[in-house]
């Protein structure tokens, strides 16, 4: 009796075995479009709405606000859909109602200081951070181009961080440099910088970062000659912070290079190292400067001036505006929060937010600040190559420190830093520099849904996996 012939055993597998087609991805630029229409009207309609209580009429210009920002809205998204077609389709709709609704609010604070109105020059920003956003989707075709520039992006960073120091200090902080009328934070582009510098330089040594070098206490250093150069980028950026007085940009450059430097390892010591660290700094800063000094003590007792009969001050002003909006909030233009000073449409411009609509716009502003983080991490874990994934993730990073480092100073979690939160709050250079990061996130996100090279004919998406 002969043997059966052999068969080769993709032909025995039963139809249900075989493996599955591969997905088309969808590009959604349709989706796009409907959020982006819903944050423009929602943005016109709290403009709107503004008018309606402070006056009893729609503003004069509101149908002008609502089609500048829509046609600002329309162009970006006409940039997407022709050089990132793949991109995440919730990026940009966030970014175009949060810097709505900012606008809506700076507009709302203008009337109760007929002397100082911010809003136009806000718009002018806005106008600009969207112009920026555009020549960064069109111009950067590929994020890992940004790679080989990686010491002239450190170099370029750290002169903008310097500058500073030769013009005078304002609100107690050199970060400022004032030419004629126009002003502006050369740190708010330096994170931007920094943030492919650290990319660039972590995933080209992340295996030596993470395998070679010397264990201490269950904790594995890599060794002086990797890990030195980041190591000494990262203190002098921070060592110019401190004599600049500016403790929030500093905190954030480090938490920005303690995550990144965790995500190139995977090494969890990383993080407790840079929570002791981050401890000890926070404390001698605020021993030895008198001007962080000064808010650590109204951080520990907002109500002291009150008790002393000097009225209170700008963070019991603060906690006064969230504890009177309650859970719906007193009404969009019907809070007290101008009584706040200098910083309300700045550092504390989620105070107005916290008032005016409640605890639940407040947690709706929160989940969109996650939406958004959550997006660009998404986007960084999809993607194969290094350098991709920790600029992603390095991005998204300095958008959710930014607003746990404000969001925490002006509820009192934290001691005050003053900056700017992202999109909402008066600030040009904010603005721009906050725009500039959602179109680096469009163009990774894009880099990680488009289709691979290699089944461009066919349209199909093949597995993404690790190469790293």
């Amino acid at each position: 009796m002969t043997a059966p012939p052999p068969t080769d055993s993709r032909d025995a597998r039963a139809p249900g075995d075989a493996p599955p087609p591969g997905v088309r991805i969808p590009k959604r630029r349709g989706v796009e479009l409907s959020l982006l229409v819903g944050a423009v009207l929602l943005s016109v309609l709290g403009y709107a709405e503004v008018g309606l209580a402070r006056s009893g009429a729609v503003p004069p210009d509101a149908a002008r606000y609502g089609a500048g920002l829509g046609a600002l809205a329309l162009v970006a998204h006409l940039a997407v859909r022709w050089r990132a077609p793949y991109a995440d389709p919730l990026l940009l709709p966030i970014a175009v109602l949060l810097n709505g609704l900012g606008l809506a609010l700076i507009y709302r604070l203008d009337l109760e200081t007929p002397g100082d109105i911010a809003a136009p020059t806000q718009l002018v920003w806005s106008t600009l951070g969207v112009g920026l956003f555009i020549a960064v989707v069109v111009l950067v075709r590929d994020h890992r181009l940004l790679q080989r520039y990686a010491y002239l992006s450190v170099a370029g960073a750290l002169a903008l961080m310097i500058l500073p120091i030769f013009f005078p200090a304002v609100n107690g902080a050199k970060i400022w440099i004032r030419i004629g009328g126009l002003s502006f934070q050369p740190g708010e582009f330096a994170k931007i910088l920094l943030a492919v510098f650290f990319a660039a330089y972590l995933a080209a040594n992340r295996h030596a970062l993470a395998y070679t070098g010397r264990t201490v206490w269950k904790l594995q250093f890599p060794t002086g000659r990797v890990l030195g150069p980041i190591v000494a980028i990262w203190g002098l950026s921070v060592c110019v912070l401190v004599l600049e007085r500016d403790l929030g940009t500093s905190l954030l450059f480090f938490g920005l290079f303690v995550i990144m430097l965790y995500v190139a390892t995977g090494r969890t010591g990383w993080i407790a190292v840079g929570l002791l660290l981050a401890a000890a700094g926070a404390f001698l800063v605020g021993s030895l400067e008198p001007h962080v000094h000064s808010r650590v003590q109204d951080w520990l007792d907002p109500f002291a001036s009150i008790r002393a009969g000097k009225g209170p001050g700008q963070l019991a002003q603060s906690l006064f505006a969230f504890a009177a909006g309650g859970m719906l909030g007193a009404g969009l233009g019907l809070g007290h929060s101008v009584l706040i000073g200098f910083a309300a449409k700045s550092d504390f411009i989620l105070a107005t937010v916290g008032e005016e609509l409640g605890l639940v716009g407040l947690t709706a502003v929160f989940l969109l600040y996650a939406l958004l983080v959550a997006r660009g991490y998404r986007a960084g874990l999809a993607l194969r190559d290094p350098f991709g994934r920790l600029l992603a993730i390095g991005l998204a990073s300095i958008l959710a420190l930014q607003v746990f480092v404000i969001a925490g100073g002006v509820m009192g979690l934290i001691p005050l830093t003053g900056m700017a939160m992202p999109f909402l709050a008066q600030g040009g250079s904010s603005v721009v520099t906050n725009w500039v990061i959602i179109a680096l996130l469009v163009r990774v996100s894009d880099s990680a849904r488009a289709p691979r090279p290699d089944m461009a004919d066919t349209g199909v998406i093949a597995p993404i996996t690790d190469d790293s």
